[in-house]
């Protein structure tokens, strides 16, 4: 049975005895390799790749995870990537109702724990362009190993260097490039983590940037966060949730324009294991009320939190702390599994941030509104015994 387990709990878990490929180059405490160049590596040749999202993943003869029949074969690190073959149904025994596995050549994978990914390299440009701060990024490969500048101050990376992992970025995130060097023999673009220049709670904040290959960045236009179906009746556009389903649906009037699955907040204590609703997704009728294309999540502390840079595009449905956001870590849409919010993969958020009001530009990059104006109706169900 897989776990669902939180990104600080992966992080601890990555640290110990894990022994993968994936973490043998990096030699901390004596922190060396945060600041030594590094060019993307060569990725598995497949139209999708999975990315193993979780410590010692069981990859199995068939796709079940009965103990009854001994099916595993082996185990994977987090990090290793897998060549995808393809979705097949199996039988998962454990309580969750995700039952899909990935086929490998190697064998079978619980997919709720394989990012699938792709390797799409783009031409970097060689500066900023003229009158510019700096540009939108979106991670279109697998992952990109970055080399550290600055202060080590954000709990993620404090988490990394703890835990002897290797700070990367992943396919799907976001984040703003502020500056591009060409002396490492490649070009290279620098990831400013407060990109919005307000601190803490925002883009990140903490006076760290990153420099990763310029190769696995693709730059972001205007066209590609246009509003879609901008002259549709605004206040004709819904959400429907459905927190006992795990399924989330855009409507124009009466028609469903968009379906996907959703890893909503869990119903119990990830520490104590009780039933709680502590991190429940609130049921009833919300607003997108606030849109950040990229944002910096931390939350709770060090014993019960996670930090996660660069989740993106959130889009705000109750208060500050609820939003449909991507999600990267995991493939476990279909589960309850997050602190609250609602986690879709990039591609989902995507085009749900373009959809919802307000709309919000790549020169805007985050938006506010406040009653009496709001932004779409989101109507979020859960049954009640």
């Amino acid at each position: 049975m897989q776990r669902p387990i939180s990104r600080r709990d992966f992080l601890k878990l990555a640290g110990v005895g894990l022994g993968a490929m994936a973490f043998k180059p990096y030699y901390y405490p004596d922190l060396e390799p945060l600041y030594i160049p590094k060019r993307l590596p060569p990725f598995p040749t497949s139209e999708i790749i999975g990315r193993v999202t979780d410590p010692d993943v069981d990859i199995r003869s068939r796709p079940t995870n009965d103990p009854g029949l001994n099916t595993s074969i082996g185990k994977l690190g987090a990090d290793t990537l897998v060549e995808w073959g393809r979705e097949v149904i199996g039988n998962v025994i454990g309580g969750l109702s995700n039952q899909r596995y990935v086929e490998t050549p190697q064998g079978y994978v619980y997919a709720s724990v394989v990012q699938p990914t792709r390797n799409l390299p783009n031409t970097p440009i060689t500066e900023i362009p003229a009158g510019q701060p700096g540009f939108w990024a979106e991670v279109t490969v697998p992952y990109i190993e970055l080399t550290h500048e600055g202060i080590v101050a954000s709990p993620w990376l404090q988490d990394h260097i703890t835990y002897n992992f290797p700070p990367r970025l992943y396919y799907g995130q976001v984040v703003w490039i502020d500056q591009i060097r060409q002396n490492n023999g490649f070009v290279e673009y620098r990831w400013n983590e407060d990109a919005y220049g307000r601190g803490y709670g925002y883009g990140g904040g903490y006076g760290e940037f990153f420099w990763g290959d310029g190769a696995g960045f693709k730059i972001l236009t205007e066209a590609e966060v246009a509003p879609i179906s901008p002259d549709y009746n605004p206040d004709e556009k819904t959400i429907s949730v459905d927190l006992d389903y795990q399924s989330l649906s855009c409507f124009e009037g009466p028609n469903e324009v968009f379906f996907c699955r959703i890893s909503s907040g869990k119903a119990y204590d990830p520490i104590t294991g009780q039933i709680s609703d502590q991190f429940a997704t609130p049921a009833g009728n919300l607003i997108t009320h606030w849109k950040i294309i990229s944002k910096n999540m931390t939350v709770g502390s060090a014993q019960a939190g996670y930090s996660t840079p660069a989740v993106p595009w959130s889009t705000f449905i109750s208060g500050d702390g609820i939003a449909i956001h991507g999600a990267f870590w995991h493939n476990a849409f279909g589960e309850k599994r997050s602190h609250g919010c609602i986690n879709v993969s990039p591609e989902n958020a995507k085009w749900i941030f373009r959809w919802t009001t307000p709309y919000v530009s790549l020169a805007q990059s985050e938006m506010r509104v406040s009653l009496p104006d709001h932004g779409t109706i989101v109507q979020t169900t859960e049954r009640t015994f």
